[in-house]
């Protein structure tokens, strides 16, 4: 026997007249690019950058999908793991305004693992599945898993810089 729906409303929240509703940035609203590499202690470290580029606010939260691929658009490294310990936050974009995450590896140079040099990056923003392709000019990541796997932060309002 179904269960009747239960009465006093129908489950969805209206916004106050004082807050106006910011919806989630798609990415075809968005913009994507790399940050130089800021190198330390064997770490390779780039910032991921989304920029707003609608006429509209828009928020992000979480940590975007990564994957490193060749010309043909296939994974050629394991897909990079999520930072642990850092907290997400929602990140509101207006026109033109920016969130980062962080790219960190272990150079392949120093563990010795074997490397390739990847075409592209694949970004994909949080809770969409379409990607934006950036071509990858930051050299040789390693392809194993085993000595290095890239890890990605959480977003952050700003460009990295």
């Amino acid at each position: 026997m179904a269960t009747p729906p239960a009465s006093g409303g129908t489950g969805t929240t209206v916004p106050s007249p004082t807050e106006p509703t910011v919806r989630r940035c798609h990415t075809s609203e968005l913009k994507a690019s790399v940050g130089p590499n800021r190198p330390g202690a064997g770490q390779s470290s780039f910032a991921i950058v989304l920029t707003n580029g609608s006429r509209r606010t828009c928020t992000l939260y979480g940590v975007p999908g990564v994957a490193f691929v060749n010309g043909a658009g296939e994974a050629v490294t394991p897909d990079p793991e999520r930072s642990t310990g850092q907290q997400g936050q929602a990140v509101t974009l207006s026109p033109g305004d920016s969130a980062w995450s962080t790219l960190a590896y272990t150079n392949p140079a120093i563990t010795g693992a074997t490397a390739v040099t990847p075409a592209a990056l694949l970004v994909t923003p949080p809770d969409e599945t379409a990607p934006i392709s950036i071509r990858w000019t930051g050299g040789k990541v390693s392809n194993t898993g085993k000595a290095s796997v890239p890890r990605v932060s959480p977003l952050m309002p700003g460009n990295g810089a």
